[in-house]
């Protein structure tokens, strides 16, 4: 008897199996691709982070105002500054976005688990009311800030690293180490900013 045209149960069985296969690594692969690109997203994100911080706190350092030099004078001094090994405040031009500068006393500093930049407009003269802060978040997740500044405190001294600098003599690089909690990913590796290479 002729046979039957078509497909048996067991070539269904298998084709069935075989798309089923296909399926999965489809799936799969979808899967894979969309964690891949999460990641990816995320670590180009925290790259940009770090570098936008690097770049702000690297043009306020290198840029802080100094005042007119004399013959006397032995080293530039700034208007105002004052560092710790958590803390450096000083005086900064500021853009107003303007198109225009202004001075402003900055300091940068760690609050919580934030590296911030807070800064008032520098006056000259005692404002009657306390003026209000703006804040500005750099980095959020930090666990630790650490400033060095390098210089001589007194002419006659060889410079070296210090914990703490008080002006208005500017020291000749201020470094800014930043820690991460465990685990997180990022790694800031040091900023040392010239303050002197701004000075005319």
């Amino acid at each position: 008897m002729p046979r039957t045209a078509g497909f048996t149960l067991l070539e269904i069985l298998v084709a069935l199996v075989v798309l089923g296969f296909l399926l999965v690594g489809l799936h799969q692969g979808t899967r894979a691709g969309f964690t891949l690109w999460d990641a990816q997203t995320r670590r180009a994100a925290a790259t940009e982070e770090l570098d936008a911080t690097q770049r702000t706190l690297r043009t306020l350092l290198t840029g802080i105002p100094i005042l007119p030099v004399s013959a006397r004078d032995v080293a530039p001094s700034a208007i105002a500054l004052q560092g710790n090994a958590d803390r450096v405040i000083f005086v900064s031009d500021l853009p107003t976005g303007l198109g225009t500068t202004r001075f402003a006393d900055v300091a940068i500093e760690r609050k919580g688990e934030r590296l911030v930049l807070t800064w008032v407009a520098h006056r000259h003269e005692k404002p009657l009311a306390p003026e209000a802060l703006t804040e500005t978040e750099l980095l959020h997740g930090t666990e630790k800030l650490e400033l060095a500044y390098f210089g001589a405190v007194l002419p006659e001294r060889l410079p070296h690293w210090h914990t703490q600098w008080s002006g208005p003599i500017l020291p000749l690089l201020i470094r800014v180490r930043v820690r991460f909690a465990a685990g997180d990913l990022r790694r800031w590796p040091d900023l040392v900013a010239a303050p002197q290479l701004a000075a005319p």
